[in-house]
């Protein structure tokens, strides 16, 4: 369903093994503000959803559910090979290659894109009404995963695991 005027949004949901201001998690909350600062840098990114703003926190205060570990990331890009730019060819994926120090295994699916109109900036919740849909029914033009996108070349071959980001 790409085409012109779309735009690739992404949500990603992890819940944090400890709170936010605990040393176990400390690296990774003192890293957001550079690994978020690159991602909007990056020659397509559209644009993410902020937090208060307060450094260190990234969008940490953007709770689910109203469990303060539940943390997510939602942003928009031109293109499924921008995304993938930052993904995989940046610090960013050290630091995904190295969650599992600093979130628990979700069993459920937690990695959901879909496409937007450009200039639409979804909110956290129809993004987790989108990963619910995935949930539920399986990827389709609403909902779905790297897998589902035959343009997601760096993914098919850097993805340290592909099962935790289909």
């Amino acid at each position: 369903m790409t085409g012109p005027g779309l735009h690739l949004a992404e949500l990603n949901v992890g819940r944090l093994l400890a709170p936010t201001d605990d040393p176990r998690v400390a690296e990774f909350m003192a890293a957001l503000d550079r690994i978020n600062g690159m991602g909007k840098r990056m020659p397509g990114f559209v644009w993410m959803m902020e937090g208060s703003g307060e450094p260190g926190t990234g969008n940490t205060e953007a709770k689910i559910g109203g469990d303060p570990q539940y943390v997510s990331n939602l942003t928009v890009w031109e293109s499924v090979e921008t995304l993938e730019q930052f993904v995989w060819n940046t610090v960013h994926r050290q630091f995904y290659e190295r969650r599992a120090e600093w979130f628990e295994v979700l069993g459920d699916q937690h990695f959901v894109m879909w496409w937007v109109p450009a200039g639409h900036r979804p909110t956290l919740d129809e993004a987790l009404a989108r990963l619910e849909h995935l949930r539920r029914h399986g990827p389709s033009d609403h909902a779905f995963g790297w897998a589902q996108l035959k343009e997601a070349t760096l993914w098919r071959s850097r993805a340290c695991n592909s099962v935790a980001a289909e």
